[in-house]
Order: structure tokens, then C-alpha cells, then sequence
């Protein structure tokens, strides 16, 4: 690989993973790209810039000279069940895996190349809602029998624990970090009965322009469980938005009931689980010294 890894993965590998491990990986990512490039024949065009936040996106060349993309991510960012998923969406609504046939290199993911300067963030947003619903739906679908996929419940009992300490430790996050962990818990206590295969991290910018389609879904971090958890990232996109218009607090609320009307959900559900992963992700960004992006969810948290 040429040059450095784009400063965004460094930054957020640090953040995210602590910087041990991300400086870790760093330092045998160059390796890493040699052996996927070598295993599959590839020639290298560039590295995507800015990239993602938690891989390197290099634009390839197939030995037949057609364009593909290769995916390099550290082993704690779960490569290998985005691999999984990809597989059994087989192309449904999502990026499509090119390496499902030979033997995976670990970390490395062949990709069919989409359009990454082109994400439904492009569109006007009430356009840009309905493509990324009419997508989402797509990839809801039966997960594979003996599959690796944690599900709802166990994420997001491991993402309490944050909230909680959070709380204690500042005062002024108690009142929402409780109503998220209430929504939580009465969710989790009445469960749905959906079993559903979910993408994890959808939001409009993990939608692509397509060539094969339209938009298709990029970047999952898969998991089974009721389609509401699902949606509950796309609830809040655009938050910035949001909070700038005067009728913020109602429109937010009617994207809740938009939404659920669209695509046949619960609203009462996806507004619980809207909640609570607003709240985990306005922690997350705090943590990280994302200050504003930090208070633009948890004043969206609080209208809901």
C-alpha cells in the first residue's frame, strides 16, 4: 500500500478500539493489503479517502481488468460476519461479495465497486428516506440456519453498560441515559416475535449509487432481531437538520411515524429503540470529544 491510511480510520480505530490495538493493526495493514492483492491478482487504482471508520477501501482491478473494490478490517471490527452476511444477502440489496468462491484472506473483503462519492446523503431528505427504506427492507430476511450473529438483546446489553456509567459519572446525561435503559429494558422484557437477518448500522450515508442497482447497502455490522432496531440509526440521520428547523421536535416525530407506517412496524417500538441508540450513540460521541454531534442526538432523544 502507498502512502498512509486515510487520518479518519486512524482517528476512529483509536477511538473506538483503543490505541494499542489500533496501532497495532496499523502497522501490519501494508502487509495485509500485499497478501489480499496477491491472492487475488489484483492491481490497485487508490485508497478512498476519506474511507470509512473502520476498514481501508481500496479501488482494484480484477485479473479480467474489471473494476472491483477490496475491503481491509481489523479482526475486532468482526470482518468475518459481514463476510457471512454479504453471502446470504447475495447481492439483495447490497454490496455484492466478488470472493465468495475462493478461499477468504482474513480481514479482506472483494467487493463489487459502487460509487462512493454518492451516498443517499446526496438526495433531497424526504427522497433519500424512502430510497433508504425501500433498501432496508430488502436485506430483512431469514438469517442463515447456525449463523454467527449476535442478536439484539446481547448488543445492546453490552451497550448499557457505557450508558450507566455515563450517568454516574455526569449528572446532567441521568435523565435521558434512564429513559433510554427504560425503553431498553420494557423492549427487551416484551420481545417481538421477529427474528429477522439486520444490517446494524444503517443510516443514509451506508447507501450507495449502484451500477447493478440503484442504491445498495454498504458497511453492515450484522445482527438478528426485530426490523425496528433496525431502522432506529435512520430515525435521527440528519439530525443537524433537524435541530436547526423550528419544527424540529414535530418533524422528528412524524419521521417516527413515517417510517413505521412505510415499512408496517411498530411505532411505539422504533420510538423506544429510537431512544436508546440515540442516547448509546451521544455517549459514544462524547467519549470520543465529538461534543456537538454528542448534544444534536441527545436534544433529538429528548423530543421523542
Amino acid at each position: 500500500m502507498d502512502g498512509e491510511p486515510p487520518r479518519r480510520l486512524v482517528r476512529a480505530l483509536g477511538e473506538r478500539y483503543g490505541e494499542s490495538a489500533a496501532a497495532g493493526w496499523l502497522g501490519r495493514l501494508p502487509g495485509a493489503v500485499a497478501e489480499a492483492v496477491g491472492a487475488h491478482g489484483l492491481a490497485t487504482e487508490r485508497v478512498i479517502a476519506p474511507g470509512g471508520r473502520s476498514s481501508l477501501l481500496l479501488l482494484v482491478r480484477r485479473p479480467d481488468g474489471s473494476p472491483a473494490a477490496l475491503k481491509i478490517a481489523p479482526p475486532f471490527a468482526a470482518p468475518a460476519e459481514e463476510r457471512a452476511a454479504l453471502a446470504h444477502w447475495n447481492g439483495w440489496g447490497a454490496v455484492e461479495l466478488l470472493d465468495r468462491a475462493e478461499p477468504p484472506v482474513d480481514g479482506a473483503l472483494l467487493l463489487e465497486r459502487l460509487h462512493p462519492e454518492m451516498s443517499l446523503r446526496s438526495l433531497p431528505e424526504a427522497k433519500a428516506l424512502l430510497e433508504a427504506a425501500g433498501t432496508v427492507r430488502r436485506l430483512w430476511v431469514e438469517p442463515p440456519g447456525d449463523h454467527p450473529f449476535e442478536t439484539v438483546a446481547e448488543r445492546t446489553a453490552r451497550r448499557a453498560e457505557p450508558l450507566r456509567a455515563a450517568a454516574t459519572a455526569d449528572g446532567t446525561l441521568a435523565p435521558l441515559v434512564s429513559a433510554a435503559l427504560t425503553a431498553r429494558e420494557e423492549l427487551c422484557g416484551a420481545p417481538s416475535p421477529e427474528s429477522f437477518l439486520l444490517h446494524g448500522a444503517f443510516t443514509q450515508g451506508k447507501v450507495l449509487a449502484g451500477d447493478r442497482a440503484p442504491w445498495l447497502a454498504v458497511g453492515p455490522s450484522p445482527l438478528v432481531g426485530e426490523r425496528a432496531y433496525d431502522l432506529a440509526r435512520l430515525v435521527p440521520d440528519r439530525v443537524e437538520d433537524l435541530v436547526a428547523s423550528a419544527s424540529g421536535p414535530s418533524s422528528a416525530r412524524r419521521r417516527v411515524t413515517r417510517l413505521a407506517d412505510y415499512l408496517d412496524l411498530d411505532a411505539e417500538r422504533l420510538r423506544g429503540w429510537t431512544v436508546f441508540r440515540a442516547v448509546e450513540s451521544a455517549v459514544r460521541n462524547g467519549h470520543a470529544g465529538r461534543r456537538q454531534d454528542a448534544e444534536l442526538l441527545l436534544e433529538f432523544a429528548g423530543w421523542l
